[in-house]
């Protein structure tokens, strides 16, 4: 069996770090296409290096632009690939980028199989260009590879039964692949002189925040008055955002920090404050708080007990639910029936080519 794979953001890179092998691992040839969504070495060289992930067989460089130029360069690009790199069985996207979509528009118009990792997350918000994406593409694939039971039952509310099968979240692989060599390439102390427990750590780059200035301003705000320091590794986008606003003297504006990094620090954080999607899921992986800068989330089982609240930018709610502790314990989340995701995918799309 022959697969190319296409990512292009940092969250597919990790991903890609599990599953990869995997599909080594059972005689899948895998053909890596980067499309260049993400291109800054910061939020991309950096994971192949760090993860082990071989470098990819092509880069289509796309680099930045607006959701339709990027995706429809991404579309031109690997249409052309595609047509003249010989027969492939199936094509692999990975989650809700712009890179998922266009490749998952690609292959169903050269007539490719889509196999989609995270298949069946929903956010139910429209205005989110992740959730269109997300829905075109599982409406596209042949094989839906669902990470949550609550996934299964938003693609069976679509209709979208066969090929539907639940096995876990991959990034819970990789966050138990990694988390060792994470303490060991990246202690706390390489990072920061902050020590364990008394930092909170954050992450904002979604247009819904970044995009709308009195949004950023009031999440910057509500940092300003948390108790503890707030480490902000800032997002290309949200540094072009901020321009001359000024961040309150508790918030410690760093760099972008690798996977390993960020592993670290939210492991040893005493709170996230993140509007990310998998970041959520590593906060409650590691059973740290969290507090969700959206007005929703794709993850709804990280409510449990009090694990995850969500405040949208609203600065008195981040600073309301910044207070609050978990009340009770967690609810096991994407954990698959074969224990490794990665590794149910690989020999499902090798049985299935049998």
């Amino acid at each position: 069996m022959r697969i190319c794979t296409v990512v292009g953001a940092r969250p597919q890179f990790v991903k890609a770090s599990a599953v990869s092998p995997a599909l080594k691992a059972v005689g899948i040839e895998e053909v890596l296409i980067h499309t260049g969504q993400h291109y800054d070495a910061l939020l991309s060289q950096v994971f192949f290096d760090e993860l082990g992930v071989p470098a990819p067989d092509e880069n289509l460089n796309v680099g930045s632009g607006s959701h339709a130029h990027q995706t429809g360069a991404i579309m031109e690009r690997l249409e052309a690939y595609l047509t003249s790199a010989g027969s492939f069985d199936a094509v692999l996207v990975y989650g809700d980028t712009n890179s998922t979509l266009a490749g998952a528009l690609v292959a169903a118009k050269c007539h490719v199989p889509v196999a989609h990792v995270e298949a069946g997350i929903r956010s139910f918000n429209r205005r989110m260009p992740e959730e269109i994406n997300r829905v075109i593409t599982d409406a596209l694939s042949k094989w839906l590879f669902a990470p949550t039971d609550l996934a299964v039952q938003h693609l069976a509310a679509e209709g979208l039964t066969k090929g539907t099968v639940m096995v876990g979240d991959v990034m819970l692989d990789a966050t138990r692949m990694f988390t060792q060599r994470a303490k060991e390439r990246w202690p706390l102390e390489r990072i920061t002189s902050v020590p364990a427990r008394e930092y909170a750590i954050a992450t904002v780059h979604r247009p819904s925040n970044t995009d709308t200035p009195g949004n950023l301003a009031s999440i910057l705000s509500a940092f300003g008055r948390l108790p503890w320091p707030v480490l902000l590794p800032l997002h290309p986008r949200t540094k072009a955002a901020m321009g001359e606003m000024k961040a309150p003297g508790n918030v410690v504006l760093m760099e972008p920090v690798g996977y390993l990094a960020m592993l670290t620090l939210c492991s040893n954080a005493r709170l996230v404050l993140t509007d990310s999607g998998g970041l959520q899921k590593e906060a409650y992986w590691m059973q740290v708080p969290c507090v969700t800068l959206r007005t929703e989330t794709e993850y709804p089982e990280t409510f449990a007990n009090g694990w995850n609240t969500c405040t949208a930018a609203n600065e008195e709610s981040i600073v309301a639910a910044a207070a609050k502790r978990p009340n009770g314990p967690q609810h096991a989340l994407g954990q698959g029936p074969r224990g490794s995701a990665a590794r149910m995918i690989a020999e499902l799309l090798h049985e299935d080519c049998d």
